[in-house]
């Protein structure tokens, strides 16, 4: 009998042990299970952290976005101009050089395509393009379209130089400065070249040519008419010389050189503290023995210069 009870007792002591064996296995299945779930439930949202971040960086690109400007030479005096955009179009304008510009109408587009006559000569096309969100862009670029009259301005000191030239024959060119009376000048040749005289401030000044087939052809042209400074060079005996210089604007600097060799500099604008002091300069430099190369430029406010040479012995 105690063996008996002494069997049982073991028995229910082994199944006790064996119940208490299998419930690690349990635990640690639940756990796992748990963490599976919680780093599933983390990647889900970093994934669709990093897809936000991605989104919101996409959105940004697209609003930075500018539109594209295709331009084209489509035949010998005319371009094709093209805007395309991933959103509605604002504002396109275009000009040459500096000249009134032509506004595009977009109505909301985001593709526009208009044509733009070349005028004769070389000019500058400028055109400018803008989004509903404000993104601009901007397009110049030189061209030349020779016609059967060519005409060219240039500055001459303080003149100013027209010059014309006409496949056939020029029978006369008129010029006028703002809205005052024309000049007129008869020509009968193919070219001309003619100096005038710029008057002092900004002005518009407008050209045209007729050759004897009556084609025509004007330029409208700003000129800002300004003097160049006055400029003396003198010696006081043997021992210096002497430069002495005035402009109505101001003067900036001074250069001068010696013998080719010899370069100096003065910067006036930190010399003098008001450009009332720059309207009248004197200054003089040693002369070298034997003779001496002087070449002297002055500029003033509106970087016109003079210069002067000479060759001074001592």
């Amino acid at each position: 009998m105690n063996q008996i009870l002494s069997t049982e007792n073991n028995s229910k002591g082994k199944g006790k042990k064996s119940k208490i064996r299998n419930r690690g296995p349990i635990e640690i299945s639940q756990i796992l299970k748990f963490f599976s779930i919680a780093i599933l439930i983390f990647g889900v949202f970093m994934i669709g952290s990093g897809s936000y971040s991605m989104y919101k960086e996409s959105t940004k690109k697209a609003e930075n976005t500018k539109p594209v400007i295709y331009v084209e030479q489509t035949a010998e005096a005319e371009v094709s101009l093209k805007v395309a955009h991933d959103k509605a179009l604002a504002k396109i304008i275009y000009g040459w050089n500096e000249e009134e510009k032509t506004e595009v109408p977009c109505n909301g587009k985001k593709e526009m395509e208009t044509k733009i006559q070349m005028p004769i000569g070389t000019n500058t096309l400028i055109i400018q393009a803008s989004d509903v969100n404000g993104q601009e862009i901007e397009y110049k670029k030189v061209y030349t379209i020779e016609g059967n009259i060519n005409i060219n301005v240039e500055p001459q000191g303080n003149n100013l130089k027209i010059s014309a030239e006409g496949k056939n024959q020029l029978l006369y060119m008129t010029y006028r400065w703002d809205q005052e009376e024309e000049t007129k000048i008869d020509i009968n040749d193919n070219q001309i070249e003619e100096v005038i005289e710029i008057p002092k401030g900004l002005h518009t000044l407008t050209i045209i040519v007729v050759d004897e087939n009556n084609e025509t052809e004007t330029k409208e042209q700003e000129v800002n008419g300004v003097t160049k400074p006055k400029l003396k060079v003198t010696t006081d005996g043997s021992n210096n010389f002497i430069i002495k210089a005035s402009d109505e604007q101001g003067l900036t600097r001074v250069e001068f050189i010696i013998n080719e060799t010899e370069k100096y500099r003065l910067d006036l604008t930190k010399a003098y503290e008001s450009v009332e002091e720059r309207k009248e300069f004197e200054y003089s430099y040693p002369l070298h023995d034997g003779e001496n190369k002087l070449e002297v430029t002055i500029y003033n406010e509106s970087n016109v210069s003079e210069t002067f040479k000479a060759r001074v012995n001592k």
